[in-house]
């Protein structure tokens, strides 16, 4: 009735995967630059480098942080974290050797409190790794000023919040570097894949090199990595850095072009959806949803109820009435038995980010109209908390 996800495609990505068959070209080629040209000039950045996941653009995005000629990081460093996001933002902190610091959310915005960040900045804090979720950006103007006179850097881990805004400037791109994804069940789709954005044209050549093996062949002659030589041969398996292999396949770039059109459209839609759920639902005592922080592009719903056996009882209504439901994202990260595999701390406590696994959940949002979807929800919900 309300399903977690729906596909965008139409007869124009089906068109755009026979155009990549007929020319006989699958692995990355010329429609994945084309792509990143075309994203970097919608998210008003200099540069994007396409991979095969979400995940694998903030692999890249915290590697490539190792690799400068300044060194941004070190093993060691202190990151400041959410406690509430998707385990990928936080296992490259944990495989390149970082400290994290795990800081409460804002129990309105669900996102990194920034009054909990400003007491938990340290002399040893080097970056914040922050997290816009389920499609509500951060205050970053605010959270720019708490780092202003500090050698702090911020990544952004955009890959819930496609097309949100920020006083007219897109999410994930308030930082040194941006995530986002694009795999089926986010604002765009392309099978797979991930983005990572910058106007740092060191790590823009880094993320190239590190994204196909290390190796130089991907490098413009003129590079901030090494010296190149216009030898082809010698280049073609050359090694400079450690690196991956996560490049996104050619049907991937191609999907993309033809999503990227869509993107205006497909925000609106969720957009429209949002502001009826969000009218609808703040009628009913008991139920809290996300609040807004600047033009959220709405992933999805998220609600928090008083108690834990609310929550419950609403997952199994819900999803009796064929209305997928989630836990928000990864719940408190803290809890996870992977926890132990990491050198972290924990700023105070996590009460907000314990209140969110326990007592919260949320549904799908989609691009097209479900708000006779969204009345049937509030009915539910209604005589959830009501009994």
């Amino acid at each position: 009735m309300l399903p977690l996800a729906t596909t965008t495609w139409d007869k124009e990505e089906i068109q755009a995967i026979h155009d990549v068959i007929e020319s006989d070209m699958y692995s990355m080629g010329p429609k994945v630059a084309e792509f990143e040209q075309a994203f970097a000039d919608f998210t008003g950045s200099k540069y994007c480098v396409m991979v095969n996941s979400g995940s694998s653009a903030n692999l890249l995005a915290v590697a490539a942080l190792f690799f400068t000629k300044e060194s941004y990081l070190q093993a060691g460093d202190e990151v400041i974290v959410p406690a509430v996001s998707w385990s990928t933002t936080y296992f490259p902190l944990q495989q390149y050797g970082l400290k994290l610091k795990f800081v409460d959310i804002d129990p309105q915005t669900l996102n990194l409190s920034l009054d909990q960040l400003e007491e938990a900045i340290s002399p040893e804090t080097k970056a914040i790794f922050a997290v816009n979720l389920l499609g509500n950006p951060i205050d970053y103007q605010k959270l720019n000023k708490l780092i202003a006179e500090k050698d702090i850097l911020l990544i952004e881990d955009n890959c819930e919040s496609l097309g949100a805004c920020l006083n007219n400037k897109q999410a994930g791109t308030f930082g040194k570097l941006g995530t986002y994804s694009s795999f089926f069940s986010h604002h765009i789709s392309t099978m797979e894949g991930g983005m990572v954005v910058t106007d740092d044209e060191e790590l823009y050549h880094i993320l190239l090199s590190i994204r196909s093996h290390g190796w130089t062949r991907h490098l413009p002659e003129q590079n901030l990595v090494c010296e190149k030589s216009s030898d082809a041969f010698y280049e073609s398996f050359r090694f400079v850095l450690p690196g991956y292999n996560v490049r996104p396949i050619e049907m991937s770039g191609a999907i993309g072009l033809a999503q990227l059109k869509k993107l205006p459209e497909i925000i609106k839609g969720r957009r429209e959806n949002a502001a009826y759920f969000v009218d609808q639902v703040s009628n009913i005592k008991g139920i809290q949803v996300q609040q807004e922080t600047g033009e959220s592009s709405w992933f999805g719903f998220a609600l928090m109820f008083e108690n834990t056996e609310t929550r419950n009882k609403a997952v199994k209504q819900l999803s009796e009435q064929k209305v997928d439901c989630r836990p928000i994202v990864a719940g408190n990260f803290v809890n996870n038995p992977a926890i132990k595999f990491f050198d972290y701390e924990i700023h105070n406590n996590l009460k907000q980010a314990d209140r969110i696994e326990q007592c919260g959940l949320f549904i799908g949002n989609h691009h097209y109209d479900v708000k006779e979807q969204i009345d049937h929800v509030i009915k539910l919900l209604q005589n959830i908390v009501s009994a």
